[in-house]
């Protein structure tokens, strides 16, 4: 199984390389769009993970091109970028993961995708597959219990001085 990583970001290529080459995953690397789908056209891809934040062709127009090409490629978007869930939604992606990424929660994710059945992709693609798998960044969830667990902030009284 063959997976492109696109990312403008050299170390998280590298490192999402490195995670999935550990799993027994073979990994091919791409920094911008159009390098992209060059690695698209020369390897058989089997999964794809996409950063939206490229240079020379985003990552939704690499989408658009790809998913044109290959309906039934199993696509996760990983961003940087806020509010694009609905877009995500739109475009029957098949998980959005907002960095930074959980690993454990990609490797999942990963294996969900692969077992889907391409009728479950095409449902998705054409809007009714359901909502698109979120994962927010790592640590969030976290920071999130955090809150809900705060009590109210500790509030300074000053002692009250005897009258004069």
């Amino acid at each position: 199984m063959k997976i492109l990583i696109v990312d403008d970001d050299a170390s998280v290529r590298e490192s999402v390389g490195k995670v999935l080459r550990t799993e027994g995953y073979e990994t091919v690397t791409a920094a911008d769009g159009p390098v992209a789908l060059k690695q698209f056209v020369m390897h058989p891809i089997g999964l794809l993970l996409l950063d939206l934040g490229l240079p020379l062709k985003n990552g939704w127009e690499v989408f658009e091109h790809i998913t044109r090409q290959n309906p039934l490629l199993p696509i996760i978007v990983i961003t940087g970028q806020t509010r694009q869930k609905r877009i995500a939604q739109a475009a029957g992606v098949g998980a959005l993961m907002e960095k930074p990424l959980d690993v454990d929660e990609l490797l999942r994710v990963i294996k969900q995708l692969l077992a889907e059945s391409p009728e479950a992709r095409l449902q998705r693609l054409i809007g009714r597959g359901g909502e698109v798998r979120h994962i927010p960044p790592a640590g969030t969830e976290f920071l999130q219990h955090l809150k809900e667990q705060q009590i109210k902030p500790y509030e300074f009284k000053p002692p009250e001085r005897p009258p004069l």
